[in-house]
């Protein structure tokens, strides 16, 4: 690898680290808030309801693997250390674990809203500031990407997944006890269905089609945000 190809790899990787911590973190962070607010208080007391990423960083899923992804030029998938959930305190578990599941996926489709404001500000500044306007644009859309890849993955309805936890929370009490017995396996069908590229036929057409549109509500003109994530090593 020549010194320019290593340095355009370095400078992406920049780009994506503070986009793909938050997401990771603030999905987690928002689980234990929402349990808290329902009457569990094992994250507080585990000092797990704040935004600093080093209380969140699993050394394999936040670090090793997402950065390996990265170098290569691969697509992005990682994970935090789950927020700890005591079901048994929660005022309605059977309820209340789809309400704390929902709360991480949301709190990732507010994070792409934010990194759309952070798209417009770029776009509005790169011709005056393009030393400031054109970087806000590349980290604004790699954060807009990096939320609606974990946003779609983790409803989709696999345990220990949050969209499991909501299939479990919608199915008859005897159906979901039956459910809940295949989250051992959980992660296995997942990354089988993403070797095979089964996740990548479904959910790419959302995820290109919502990365556009918010690219778009950012003051991007048609094909410019496909044209970032192609930079960025996405395409």
């Amino acid at each position: 690898m020549d010194e320019l190809h290593l340095a355009q790899r370095i400078a992406t990787i920049a780009i994506w680290v503070l986009p793909a911590l938050f997401a990771i973190t603030v999905h987690e962070v928002a689980h234990g808030w929402v349990a808290r607010a329902l009457g569990d208080p094992t994250a507080m007391m585990l000092g797990r309801l704040t935004v600093n990423p080093l209380k969140h960083i699993d050394p394999v899923g936040t670090v090793l693997l997402p950065g390996l992804l990265l170098y290569l030029g691969g697509f992005v998938f990682g994970w935090a250390r789950p927020v700890p959930v005591t079901r048994e305190n929660l005022r309605d578990p059977h309820r209340d674990m789809a309400l704390v599941a929902v709360a991480g996926p949301g709190a990732n489709l507010v994070m792409a809203l934010f990194w759309t404001l952070v798209v417009r500000l770029g776009a509005l500044t790169h011709e005056a500031l393009p030393w400031l306007g054109v970087p806000l644009v590349y980290m604004g859309v790699a954060g807009i990407f990096i939320n609606l890849v974990l946003l779609l993955l983790n409803l989709v309805p696999i345990l220990p997944l949050d969209g499991g936890r909501i299939l479990a929370a919608l199915l008859p009490r005897r159906f979901a006890a039956r459910f809940a017995r295949t989250e051992p396996y959980g992660l296995v069908i997942l990354l089988a269905l993403l070797a095979l590229g089964v996740l990548g036929q479904v959910l790419s057409p959302v995820l290109f089609f919502g990365a556009t549109a918010l690219g778009w509500l950012g003051g991007l003109p048609e094909g410019v945000t496909l044209q970032v994530l192609e930079a960025l090593g996405v395409l």
